[in-house]
């Protein structure tokens, strides 16, 4: 049994742990930065240029190779729960997430602050899902990209809160969802080098 895929699933921190403080204050001074001198353009330039990079990762890769659990070092920005994921997994995270985002900033665009408390414990993906993510991932993306370039303000008086972050408003989350697909395509390019060296 290869070291990147344990017999038995490994201990983590529970899901919503978070990560290191340093983190969490270098990623809010990032999303500030990026809210304050970006725009709607750049924020979807950036967004679509981590979905084709994760799309180009899974290009030619089989259902095992992309339905494989690997447990890889933590990555910064990711949660120590995170790190036994398989691609497919990865993909139904970024399906949760970009959809809740969508949901989130257009109830901040209607002047609304959304129910509810935003928990990165209860974004985590399904353990047995497969290749029939893929499309819903892609879906989530499209709607993403499609309220970014929609023509309306981003930046919006309401403000919904992040819990690594503080409150955000919708131009503020939109940035985060960029930031969170470059995260998580660093996973995948994770995953797949580990299970290729775990098969050496």
């Amino acid at each position: 049994m290869s070291p990147s895929n344990p017999p038995t699933a490994p201990r983590l921190e529970p899901p919503g742990a978070g990560v290191p403080v340093i983190e969490r204050l270098v990623g809010g001074l990032v999303v500030s930065l990026r809210r304050r001198f970006g725009s709607a353009a750049s924020i979807a330039a950036r967004f679509e240029a981590e979905r084709r990079a994760i799309s180009l990762l899974c290009q030619g890769q089989d259902d095992e190779a992309l339905g494989d659990r690997v447990l890889i070092p933590r990555l910064r920005g990711l949660e120590d729960s995170s790190r036994y994921w398989s691609v497919w997994m990865t993909l139904d995270h970024l399906r949760i997430v970009n959809e809740a985002i969508t949901g989130a900033v257009r109830e901040l665009m209607a002047g609304r602050v959304p129910p509810g408390v935003a928990s990165t414990a209860a974004v985590k993906p399904r353990e047995g899902v497969g290749a029939e993510v893929a499309v819903a991932y892609e879906s989530s993306c499209a709607g993403l990209v499609s309220l970014f370039m929609g023509g309306r303000s981003l930046r919006t008086t309401c403000r919904y809160a992040h819990p690594w972050f503080g409150p955000l408003d919708g131009s503020g989350w939109c940035v985060l969802s960029a930031m969170h697909m470059g995260i998580h395509r660093r996973q995948i390019e994770r995953i797949l080098g580990e299970r290729l060296r775990g098969g050496d």
